[in-house]
């Protein structure tokens, strides 16, 4: 069975987990009513998709 010889040091550890982190989702705006959205999906304040209504939302 292979065994570590060595310890690995705190900062080969750190190498190997540089990419490990969480990146923030891109973030854009609807056209409509300027809210932020994920893209290319349904603004759930307005409910338009690409100029168009998909889900009818009740405006107060």
């Amino acid at each position: 069975m292979a065994v570590p010889k060595k310890k690995k040091s705190k900062s080969k550890r750190d190498m190997r987990r540089a990419h490990d982190h969480l990146k923030m989702p891109n973030v854009s705006y609807c056209p409509q009513c300027h809210e932020p959205i994920l893209p290319h999906r349904v603004c759930p304040e307005c409910g338009y998709y690409k100029g168009r209504a998909i889900i009818s939302t009740e405006e107060s």
